[in-house]
């Protein structure tokens, strides 16, 4: 393990042996704390949140973008904040911490007995969201983790979100859609955050005008087993609640191969996602590349065609 592996490792656990012992008030102050020394520095993350804040607010200006950054650091550092404490919240704290709009989507799609999947953006605190749905509605789902370096900070990742009760699994391997496919026939619930992929099996979609990438896996559990496709948006207010939508359902289409109808359904569930994060930009943590164009220029759509002209 590297010095920084060890460094990031240490701080990580620091955060959920330390901060979840300070009361609620001082760590949501520390949070904003934070988040404004970062952004006041300007690093690589501020400035790619505030990028693609662009993307989402058209037009926007530069100090209408820096004020968006900042609002997006300070909730990004309250997602951190809470999750670093939800370990010791009480049942009673969860389930005053979210509420949620349209939740007969899901509970409509439960009692069908066909499963759920669940597909949200990098929105205000997806954890929190999960750690409701176990304690309120008493039902256990199945998530998937990104493999982290070290394997320490895997394994932090994974036994805090088991102890929300979920149940996760790795994202590399190969087995992780099989498994899934087994809960959802099984009438469970399956939750996935879906909004960025860069692997090769990475669909391309329309997202605010742009070609992006996102996962093909919602779409084709969905189609799979016959469990019912549902994109939920989160986002925060000026209350301690998170609020939250679960959508509509993404129904599979009719006609086309397998291929176009998971393109469709994943371009509809993009729609979805644009239409949180439009209504609510400074929730979006996405600090990391997303559009084609920022991870290679020369894989834009408009360039690809040049280049085979």
């Amino acid at each position: 393990m590297s010095v920084q592996e060890r460094l990031t490792d240490a701080l990580y656990g620091a955060g959920w042996g330390t901060v979840k012992k300070l009361p609620e008030p001082v760590a949501a102050r520390l949070g904003r704390t934070v988040a404004d020394v970062a952004w006041k520095r300007r690093g690589t993350g501020v400035r790619r949140l505030e990028s693609n804040y662009a993307r989402v607010v058209p037009g926007a200006s530069p100090e209408r973008l820096a004020a968006l950054s900042r609002a997006g650091m300070r909730s990004y550092l309250r997602y951190w904040m809470e999750s670093f404490r939800l370990p010791a919240w009480s049942a009673e704290r969860v389930r005053e911490g979210f509420t949620p709009k349209d939740l007969h989507h899901l509970t409509d799609g439960m009692d069908a007995g066909k499963g759920v999947v669940l597909a949200l953006p990098h929105l205000a605190n997806w954890d929190l969201a999960g750690a409701w749905v176990t304690t309120q509605l008493g039902i256990p789902f199945t998530t998937v983790a990104e493999r982290l370096k070290p394997e320490t900070l895997y394994d932090r990742f994974v036994a805090y979100r088991e102890g929300l009760g979920m149940e996760v699994l790795p994202h590399s391997g190969g087995s992780a859609f099989g498994t899934l496919a087994r809960r959802l026939r099984d009438g469970g619930l399956v939750c996935l955050v879906a909004d960025r992929d860069l692997s090769a099996s990475g669909l391309e979609v329309d997202f605010f005008g742009e070609t992006a990438r996102m996962p093909a896996g919602p779409a084709l559990l969905a189609q799979h087993t016959g469990a019912r496709l549902l994109p939920v948006t989160l986002w925060y207010d000026d209350s301690p609640v998170m609020r939250g939508r679960v959508h509509p359902p993404v129904e599979v289409p009719e006609s086309g191969t397998r291929a176009e109808k998971t393109s469709a359904m994943t371009q509809e569930l993009a729609d979805a996602f644009a239409t949180g994060i439009a209504d609510h930009p400074e929730d979006w943590h996405m600090l990391q590349r997303l559009w084609l164009k920022d991870l290679d220029p020369a894989k834009a759509p408009e360039n690809r065609e040049r280049g085979a002209s």
